[in-house]
């Protein structure tokens, strides 16, 4: 159903995005995968090559940089140019303090990469969808934009806002033949809370010790389910959680068997 169709995928260098890119390059489709960490994308590209034979289009980005995201868009060979998909993936959080404790240089980097961000994206890839009357967007939510937790305002704040530009973009694309979707996660074991804490790698795995926490391969099965129902149909939003996480302030210490 994918062959030959083209995904970009944005934050492709790690976790849920190396996760989508691998998911997307079993079912036949050519990647544009950007991402800050090169070395990163070029092995994945060799290894996706390898086993399945996927042609890749690299983009070292940081997607905070409007200027250069519009440039790496509009600098698209003509072959890569149509995009089918776009999978808004690149996000972060930064720390656990407290509002009136925190440093704006952390909210900063959030605001800029997970909001600002999966705009200059959209904005720069959207046209030439909706010239083309076809394509989907997929962002990556989180359930942060949908319960806030003890010293994550600022993340969460950044995830509700996802979640409203997702919804307002559905909106702005009625009429067209274009569908956006949400996978929104729950505790993912990745990258992200080594992230967080500055890759402070001890305290980043005492996160997932409570439970079993989800896996990247689980969110980017998701991406790809949204991306592969018929033509009438779409997944609004998918809220995906581990067994043991009941919400995002409850849960149950099974511990990782």
């Amino acid at each position: 159903m994918l062959n030959a169709k083209i995904v970009m995928i944005t934050g492709a260098s790690a976790g849920i995005g190396k996760a989508c890119a691998q998911s997307f390059a079993r079912e036949g489709a050519r990647l544009i995968l950007a991402a800050r960490r090169e070395e990163n994308l070029r092995q994945l590209a060799a290894e996706l090559a390898t086993e399945h034979g996927t042609t890749c289009h690299l983009i070292t980005l940081d997607v905070r940089d409007r200027l250069a995201v519009n440039a790496a868009v509009e600098a698209l060979p003509a072959e890569w140019q149509a995009v089918d998909i776009l999978v808004n993936n690149a996000g972060l959080s930064r720390g656990l303090a407290k509002v009136q404790e925190a440093d704006f240089l952390d909210w900063d980097e959030m605001i800029d990469t997970n909001v600002k961000g999966l705009l200059w994206i959209s904005r720069a890839v959207l046209p030439g969808m909706i010239k083309r009357d076809a394509g989907q967007v997929i962002n990556i939510g989180s359930v942060a934009g949908r319960q806030v937790y003890p010293g994550g305002n600022v993340y969460c704040a950044t995830k509700y806002a996802v979640r409203a530009l997702t919804q307002g973009l559905r909106i702005d694309l009625l009429g067209t033949r274009i569908r956006v979707s949400s996978v929104d996660p729950g505790m993912v074991e990745t990258e992200f809370s080594e992230v967080r804490f500055r890759g402070d790698t001890e305290r980043a795995a005492e996160t997932y010790q409570n439970f079993p926490p989800l896996q990247a391969e689980d969110i980017a099965d998701a991406v790809l389910f949204c991306a592969t129902r018929p033509p009438h149909v779409t997944i609004q939003d998918m809220l995906i959680m581990p067994q043991d996480q009941a919400a995002v302030y409850a849960s149950y210490p099974r511990g990782v068997e």
